[in-house]
């Protein structure tokens, strides 16, 4: 691995060894209306297969909202010059078919939002990195923006509970991957059935089912060929134990999946809240053969079509007993985040496929304006096969994305630069990504 790319790696790990939950968004009054316009000038790197090379950037980026609604455009072209003439990036703009309309075009949408996470209706359109479904046995903290800039999808997600119109015996959680595709979907429904009694704890018990689906294996991967699509469903119970508010909470829940019906796994775990600022959690987990926990995780786009054939083949991993742990905090009204979390098998056969057989770490960071004047950060770890502790500080097997953001009157500068380990890619495994970024509201 090239020097720069190792002290990135050691850098980052370093910092995301500090534990978060995700970042906060304040819900605006009910009456308030806010119309923005931005104009961004920079310059991004894509490494991909289409197109690539060093583009210089220009783009308008229209924010309006009303009230809870928000609706955003990322209107970016990509130039650049080669013996006086000025070629526009193709991939941007150009389409052959309707699907690359859907392809090329949905993206252009930045988001279009309603509430927030925790309100009882929130629907998001748009590029995320933690979607979750229940406790993130089957999906958890997928992320649809692994590829960007190269590869841009516009996803949703869209949380429903029946107390949004006073029935909260029922809720739904949903998350789809690709509008264009519709590869990455699932959904969560979940009762309370003795909500309405007196009885402690049990009248806030859930019951849910999760399932989720890839209709598309291969897509986006050097894989060939017309993969049948891949599901993913299970039940869960999650019930309270303690709520002392602001001071401690406590909450047990267990879940049992299954992949294609072949291979079945469970967990036991609990995780809450103490003193507001630090939150945990711990698992237990019985894995069967050829069983992977948190299927649609975050790096799932890099491994869908390695976990397909793991899946479909059989014989990479036996049954064992496994476990999970996370740890997170926020100071200053979540303006200063951190979450790490740690999870592997107890005692793997030695002909466990690697990525199952040794842990894998994920560290998340944001420190947003307000902490340091003008500053803000945003960084992610995602590593997997750790079999030693120089494992630890490799880039290999692992996804690295960081942002940092200088704001100085209405004009902000942003570096961004993402690693990538893809071993499907040869001779070069390295997806690096860079770009400078500078944008000044116009008003």
């Amino acid at each position: 691995m090239p020097t720069v790319l190792r002290w990135c790696a050691v850098i980052l790990v370093f910092c995301g060894l500090a534990p978060a939950p995700a970042f906060s968004q304040e819900t605006p009054p009910a009456d308030s209306f806010r119309f923005n316009m931005a104009l961004g000038i920079g310059i991004q790197n894509f490494t991909g297969s289409v197109e690539p090379g060093t583009y210089s950037s220009i783009g308008l980026a229209p924010d309006i909202s009303f009230g809870k609604l928000g609706i955003g455009l990322d209107l970016t072209i990509n130039y650049n010059t080669n013996n006086g003439s000025l070629y526009v990036r193709r991939a941007d703009w150009a389409v052959d078919s309707f699907q690359d309309f859907l392809e090329v075009y949905l993206p252009k949408i930045a988001y279009i939002r309603y509430g927030v996470k925790e309100d009882p209706l929130f629907v998001e359109f748009g590029s995320f990195n933690e979607a979750t479904l229940g406790d993130g046995f089957i999906m958890g903290s997928y992320s649809n923006m692994l590829f960007m800039p190269d590869q841009r999808h516009l996803g949703l997600q869209a949380d429903l509970d029946g107390s949004f119109f006073n029935a909260p015996f029922f809720g739904v959680e949903s998350v789809v991957g690709n509008f264009a595709q519709l590869d990455v979907m699932g959904g969560r429904f979940y009762v309370r059935p003795l909500v309405r009694t007196d009885v402690p704890m049990l009248n806030e018990m859930e019951v849910g089912f999760t399932a989720a689906v890839d209709t598309n294996p291969f897509f986006g991967t050097l894989s060939v060929g017309n993969p049948s699509p891949i599901a993913v469903f299970g039940g869960d119970i999650r019930v309270p134990i303690v709520n002392l508010t602001d001071r401690f909470s406590l909450t047990a829940f267990t879940d049992v999946a299954t992949i294609q019906s072949k291979s079945l796994g469970g967990m036991i775990g609990v995780g809450g809240r103490i003193i507001r600022v630090l939150t945990y959690g711990l698992q237990l987990r019985a894995l069967g053969a050829d069983f992977i926990p948190d299927y649609f995780g975050p790096t799932y786009d890099l491994l869908r079509d390695q976990q397909y054939m793991i899946v479909q083949t059989g014989g990479f991993s036996q049954a064992m007993l496994g476990w999970f742990a996370t740890m997170g905090t926020s100071f200053f009204q979540d303006l200063f985040i951190f979450r790490v979390s740690l999870d592997g098998p107890f005692s793997p056969s030695p002909s466990t496929d690697p990525l199952l057989r040794y842990p894998h770490l994920r560290g998340i960071v944001t420190i947003a304006e307000g902490v340091v004047p003008g500053i803000s950060f945003d960084f992610s770890y995602d590593k997997k096969a750790i079999a030693t502790l120089s494992d630890l500080l490799s880039a290999e097997d692992a996804a690295i994305q960081a942002q940092l953001n200088f704001r100085t009157g209405p004009a902000v500068i942003s570096f961004l630069y993402k690693i990538v380990f893809d071993p499907t890619q040869s001779p070069n495994p390295w997806h690096v990504t860079s770009g400078l970024e500078s944008s000044i509201a116009l008003f």
